[in-house]
């Protein structure tokens, strides 16, 4: 084998040599960190480090003949593109959450053997789940070792960032009452302590943010705590005196991240522990003496934190006013320079929307990396252009752009279809049917307590008609300056859960899309509030919801084929590019002020 071709040969290599040093057969290496978070700081990127594919979800096993990346379908031809000479075999697998890396692991490996996986990585739930079906099959799990900390030679440290204070009035509830709210619900759920590692659930309940996570404005902390005491775990100097003080007279105390695993290890006999078997992994699990009852549910916070309040409503508004604003600034120059013929590439639409999202009131950074995909590109629901490999925006087309951004007062995410020179009716024909599903979904009432799951066909009800689909989820929730992609509710073809029920002040995206690998994709994607309702029968059958939808863009109806609309979703369209019109014209001038005129005209 020649390593010098790819680097990611020789990095699997050093893997095969350290696994037959410890008499191991298998290494597993997830898209985690000990906070199961989605976006990981450079220290625990290993599965990219050592695959050299870099999407933002993909689970690695390698064996002493054999390697696999187990992706869905937003990466696969990211993944084949990425993979090409490493020696790593690409397993398609239906949604993020499938764990087909398992029975791969069964298939490949003989009674008697072992694998290995860092259990400061992996989730409970998942550990669970692996430790079963290996038992079963007479293999053993060995979870006690980071076997990348004896191949990775150059891995990054721990992120220094400093933490700072969410203030009022976009942060409008204290953080005595944040901590006060959760230890009632750690109380009725019969547990003494309760132990938090999502850094965004810390980060909601201290009002504190941070810059340890690219593109989420979190800081790397755990929380403990019980009726009398809240202790952060917390990198050493990375909050201000100043803020230190503030939370000690606040009930918060500090103590090094290192030491969480031992704060629980220290937990008094007779006591019970709350931690959420999706939100903690098996390392800090397997730290609870056996003399604490635990007791598994989600989160508290993961609740309370998806439930925007009145005033954080408010905030939210006027961040997507600003963000739209900004959009219209890009579009504006984007389509007068494209009139001009002036050359314009992939890159160049991240670097000049992230610049004016940059001028606008607020603006803290972008909330993932810009999306900008022409043509081909587009096809691939997590495309980024990169210096190494883009594509120049010219001849005809579709350009794909999903970009968002951090604002003091809320969190954006939008995605927008443009067409480029000449597109074709086949274009309009995908286009329209998209736009038909997210309408669709947007225009929905339903009882309060629906399982968000059960939306999801509303989205692609007119696609299915015509015998067409996409592989991801139609909505995520959105955190409030925080998280891009949140929990509880997802609307997707997930398995409905009870925690994963619509309540007023979720904010869930709308995001439809159809993609024609080698050819072009179209996601057309806004924002929803869940709004109570009043209805005709006044509440006789049970509290209605309705969706309030955030977003302020046009959507390029040079796109749509009119004659696949009804007359009612042609209304739906029209109102919303008059509410478009009406909320961006007093923050727009000059030609940014006309292209919105144009683009919001009636159809």
């Amino acid at each position: 084998m020649d390593t010098r071709v790819n680097p990611v040969r020789e990095r699997i290599a050093r893997v095969r040599e350290a696994l037959a040093r410890g008499g191991a057969q298998a290494l597993l290496v997830p898209s985690a960190d000990p906070h199961l978070s989605e976006y990981l700081p450079g220290r625990w990127q290993g599965r990219e480090w050592l695959s050299g594919f870099t999407g933002s979800m993909a689970t690695l096993v390698i064996t002493a003949d054999a390697a696999a990346l187990f992706a869905d379908s937003r990466y696969w031809q990211q993944a084949e593109n990425q993979l090409l000479g490493s020696g790593i075999s690409l397993v398609k697998i239906p949604t993020g959450a499938a764990t087909h890396h398992i029975g791969w692991l069964v298939d490949k490996l003989a009674r008697g053997h072992s694998v290995r996986v860092d259990g400061q990585v992996l989730g409970l739930s998942a550990a669970q789940a692996l430790g079963t079906a290996l038992s079963a099959a007479g293999i053993q799990l060995h979870t006690d070792a980071d076997l990348l900390a004896e191949i990775w030679p150059d891995r990054p440290a721990l992120p220094t960032a400093p933490v700072y204070a969410h203030l009022a009035p976009q942060a409008p509830e204290p953080r005595a009452q944040r901590l006060a709210r959760v230890r009632q619900a750690v109380l009725a759920k019969g547990a003494t302590h309760h132990f938090v590692s999502t850094v965004d659930d810390i980060a909601w309940i201290t009002n504190l943010r941070g810059a340890d996570v690219e593109y989420n404005p979190v800081f790397l902390a755990h929380l403990l705590l019980d009726a009398a005491r809240a202790t952060l775990f917390v990198g050493a100097g990375k909050l201000p005196e100043a803020l230190a003080a503030q939370l000690a007279a606040e009930g918060f105390a500090l103590a090094d991240y290192a030491q969480a695993g031992p704060a629980l290890a220290a937990l008094p006999p007779g006591s019970t522990l709350l931690v959420d078997p999706r939100r903690i992994t098996l390392g800090f699990r397997q730290q609870v003496p056996a003399a604490v009852a635990v007791v598994e549910a989600i989160n508290p916070s993961t609740l309370f934190k998806s439930r925007k309040n009145d005033i954080e409503a408010g905030f939210i508004r006027q961040a997507m006013a600003e963000d739209g604003a900004a959009m219209c600034h890009f579009y504006a120059w984007f389509e007068a320079a494209q009139s001009r013929g002036a050359r314009i590439s992939e890159l160049t639409v991240d670097e000049k929307l992230s610049a004016e999202r940059a001028k606008r009131p607020g603006f803290v950074g972008l909330s993932f990396s810009t999306i900008a995909g022409f043509n081909a590109n587009g096809a691939q629901p997590h495309y980024r252009a990169l210096p190494e490999s883009y594509a120049w925006i010219e001849g005809d087309g579709l350009l794909l752009i999903d970009s968002g951004g951090q604002y003091l007062g809320g969190t954006t995410d939008i995605t927008r279809v443009w067409p480029i020179g000449n597109i074709t009716a086949a274009h309009r024909r995908d286009f329209t049917l998209v736009l038909k599903g997210m309408m669709n979904l947007a225009r929905a009432r339903f009882p309060r307590g629906t399982l968000s799951p059960f939306l999801d066909t509303l989205a692609r009800a007119p696609l299915w008609a015509e015998g067409l689909d996409f592989g991801h989820g139609t909505g995520h929730g959105v955190g409030y300056f925080l998280n891009v992609h949140e929990g509880p509710q997802t609307i997707s073809k997930a398995v409905p859960e009870p925690h994963m029920a619509m309540e007023p002040g979720m904010i869930t995206s709308d995001e439809p899309g159809l993609y024609r690998p080698g050819q072009w994709g179209v996601r057309i994607e806004n924002l929803l509030l869940n709004v109570p309702v009043a209805t005709p029968e006044n509440g006789a059958f049970g509290e209605m919801l309705e969706f309030e939808t955030l977003t302020l863009c046009p959507i390029d109806t040079r796109c749509i084929e009119p004659q696949l609309l009804r007359p009612d979703e042609i209304d739906w369209l029209n109102r919303y590019h008059a509410t478009v019109r009406e909320r961006l014209s007093p923050l727009v001038d000059g030609p940014a002020l006309d292209w919105l005129l144009l683009r919001t005209a009636a159809l």
